[in-house]
């Protein structure tokens, strides 16, 4: 039985906001959030509808970095203690290569990234660019775009061990 010190500090979504992709490059969810994080409770998003994507990674404060032919990555989305939605970026990783517009399949899964310690994770997803298609860039790049397959939004209480990618 875990002692009471080894819960102290605690990240933690205590609800599923079921965030799934919107249009174009947004994101919908339809649960207010609930979370914790260092064991504090943040202030809650509500549910959103086609909200626009970060174009910031939360976790270097720079642009997204693009995807180009052949690629994979893993984006996390989370809030801050504010409430306000986060999106960071995870490894970018070559993939087998597709044919045309279809995406090859995955040679090994993007890791996740590092993550600021002012964010709790409600979800993710991978990302996998072809090699005839678009370029992709998170939070700017329609989801559906040609040649861009992006796989279903994997809502978490807390990021397991590494990203599924199947």
């Amino acid at each position: 039985m875990p002692s009471a010190r080894s819960l102290q500090g605690l990240t933690l979504n205590h609800v599923s906001a079921a965030l799934v992709a919107g249009t174009t490059s947004s994101y919908t969810t339809t649960v207010t959030t609930a979370v914790s994080i260092g064991g504090k409770f943040g202030t809650t998003l509500g549910a959103q509808t086609n909200t626009a994507s970060p174009t910031a990674d939360a976790a270097t404060g720079a642009a997204f970095v693009p995807l180009t032919a052949n690629q994979a990555t893993v984006l996390v989305w989370g809030v801050n203690l504010a409430g306000a939605i986060k999106l960071c970026q995870g490894s970018i990783v070559p993939t087998a290569i597709g044919v045309t517009t279809t995406a090859g399949a995955f040679i090994k899964s993007p890791q996740f990234p590092n993550l600021p310690d002012d964010f709790a994770p409600l979800a993710y997803c991978l990302v996998r660019t072809s090699p005839t298609g678009n370029a992709f860039t998170p939070g700017t790049t329609a989801w559906a775009a040609s040649g861009i397959t992006t796989s279903a939004f994997v809502n978490v209480s807390t990021l397991p061990d590494r990203p599924v990618a199947a």
